[in-house]
């Protein structure tokens, strides 16, 4: 009977960690996002996230392959523990929910890829809408500000860097 307790108790008790996990992991996914955007889309993948800030006709662009890349992790996460290791499940949805939370977001709102049915006018979508045109103001590998997606600063630093960066890409010329 104590053995019946003791795994009743451990399966209520992974429940709260399982969430925060999968909260550690939507959040975390920003700082991986960033740092994705900053240095390899804007870098080593140029090639492909070039699409995204040329203006196009098409209904898609080479810079869709990495909603492909990056949620095959997601699934092999899902998979795992779903069939081998529990806490993998958190993770994998985690990463989904942040993807979806973002194609939402970048595809839909800011874009206009796909109706969102939401304005997107609150102060919160303001500012990501703002900091994300801001990032595309720029059509080059290098001079873009503002990488991220959740946490983004305000226009007005945006923009004093954006100016700050085209002077002194300038004034090195």
């Amino acid at each position: 009977m104590a053995g019946a307790v003791q795994t009743a108790y451990d399966a209520i008790m992974a429940l709260p960690v399982m969430i925060l996990l999968f909260l550690v992991t939507v959040f975390g996914m920003e700082v991986f996002a960033w740092a994705m955007h900053r240095y390899v889309m804007h870098g080593l993948l140029w090639d492909w996230h070039r699409s995204h800030h040329e203006p196009h006709d098409d209904v898609l662009e080479k810079n869709d392959l990495f909603a492909v890349v990056f949620a095959a992790p997601a699934i092999v996460l899902i998979a795992l523990g779903l069939h081998v290791w529990a806490w993998a499940l958190p993770i994998g949805l985690g990463v989904t929910a942040y993807g979806m939370i973002y194609f939402y977001f970048h595809d839909g709102l800011v874009h206009r890829r796909f109706p969102t049915g939401v304005e997107g006018r609150s102060g919160f979508w303001t500012r990501r809408i703002q900091a994300h045109r801001l990032h595309h103001a720029v059509r080059t590998k290098e001079g873009c500000v503002s990488f991220g997606f959740l946490w983004v600063r305000s226009a007005r630093a945006l923009k004093a860097e954006l100016t700050q960066k085209r002077g002194s890409s300038t004034n090195s010329v």
